[in-house]
Parts: C-alpha cells; sequence; structure tokens
C-alpha cells in the first residue's frame, strides 16, 4: 500500500478509546434535562455522524426549550472534561501516527466538535503530527457523505486517489469509498463482519503499520 501520498486518520473509536464516553456524556445531559429514561434515541445508531444529527434527532422527539446550539454545547464540554480526566489513547496508536508521520502528510478528519478535537490533540502531543485537521462542523455534510475526507485531501493538497483512511465506523468506512479513497478499518467499535466494504479490515495497530510501513 505504499503508493499513497497521505494518511486520514478519524479520532474517535480510532485514536481514542471515546465512543462510550460520548455516550455518557450525552447521557448525562439529558439525564439534567429530565429525560434520563424516555430519551427515546439509540446512541449506537449515531456512531461516526456528526453531534449535531444527534441533537436534531432529539429536538425533533421532544422539542425541549435549549436550542441545538446549547445542546451541543453541554454535551461538548462534558465529553472534553472526560476526555482530559480519563485520556484514553488506545494502547499503540501514537507511536503508529508517529511513525506513519515520518512517511506520509496526515490529517485528522473527526465528526466531533473543535473543543473536543483539541483537546484529544493534547495528549501524548498528538497535534504535532498532523499537518491538517478537519471536523463536521467545518464541511457541509457529515458522513456517511464524502465531504469531511474530501476536504482534508484538499488542504493537504494530494488528490483523494492518493489518501488512505484509518476508520473504525460504518458511515466513516462508506465515506471514505465514496471520497474515492482507500480505507483501512479497525475493529474497535464494529465486528469486522460490519466492515466489510473497507479496502481492509483488520483488528490491530501493528496490522496497519504492517499495510502502510512494510518494505518491498
Amino acid at each position: 500500500m505504499n503508493q499513497f501520498k497521505a494518511v486520514i486518520f478519524d479520532m474517535d473509536g480510532v485514536i481514542v478509546d471515546s465512543e462510550s464516553r460520548h455516550e455518557r456524556a450525552y447521557l448525562d445531559v439529558v439525564r439534567k434535562l429530565g429525560y434520563g429514561n424516555t430519551h427515546g434515541l439509540r446512541f449506537a445508531d449515531y456512531v461516526g455522524r456528526s453531534d449535531e444529527e444527534l441533537w436534531v434527532d432529539f429536538i425533533a422527539r421532544h422539542s425541549p426549550p435549549q436550542p441545538a446550539e446549547e445542546l451541543l454545547a453541554l454535551k461538548t464540554q462534558c465529553v472534553v472534561e472526560i476526555l482530559r480526566r480519563e485520556q484514553p489513547v488506545f494502547d499503540g496508536v501514537a507511536e503508529l501516527i508517529e511513525k506513519l508521520a515520518a512517511r506520509y502528510a496526515l490529517a485528522l478528519a473527526s465528526g466531533s466538535e473543535r473543543p473536543v478535537v483539541d483537546a484529544v490533540l493534547k495528549l501524548k502531543r498528538l497535534g504535532r503530527l498532523f499537518s491538517t485537521v478537519v471536523t463536521s462542523s467545518e464541511v457541509k455534510q457529515g458522513k456517511p457523505a464524502p465531504d469531511i475526507f474530501l476536504r482534508a485531501a484538499e488542504l493537504l493538497k494530494v488528490a483523494p486517489g492518493s489518501c488512505c483512511v484509518i476508520e473504525d465506523s460504518k458511515p466513516g468506512v462508506a465515506a471514505s469509498l465514496a471520497a474515492g479513497m482507500q480505507v483501512i478499518a479497525i475493529t474497535n467499535t464494529h465486528p469486522a463482519e460490519e466492515l466489510r466494504h473497507a479496502t481492509h479490515v483488520v483488528s490491530t495497530y501493528p496490522e496497519i503499520e504492517r499495510l502502510l510501513l512494510a518494505r518491498g
């Protein structure tokens, strides 16, 4: 797989073990709003999608007095606090990113809000390794639309076909392929069968290293 010029990382579920922490933050917010047992949404349906979509659906169901922007900010702050406290970076991923940065241009393309991304990039000084960062609030459509990956490639000044994406979610895999990119899916969030449309499916970071850094 050495034909690539750039590698684009998803963040939640790839760099940080955060999917369950996003759910905890969401449940904490809706509990404080009085919807603890009646929020009616299955958080798993929003893995890989933007927080904005989650709150749009919540508002459509419950019509709370708070606008989407306020709900989004409440959850964002809660997630940031959890990530700063627990620092749940996956074992081995920081070392992988360091090695890839020596060969490829690296971008981060995340469905999380910018404060969450900024908090993660401060962990293990990861921010110094990414030349480009794009969040869902900076593009028109979130995953599974290809917008975020196409924007990352544009900022990297690399053709989409020369980019490889590292993803963990089904919407992320779909967005990568729609962008004309190859995608390595890691089974941190979904089983391999659910990620079968990816170019490669792996279960460990050393497998990604072998795919992207193997000689010959």
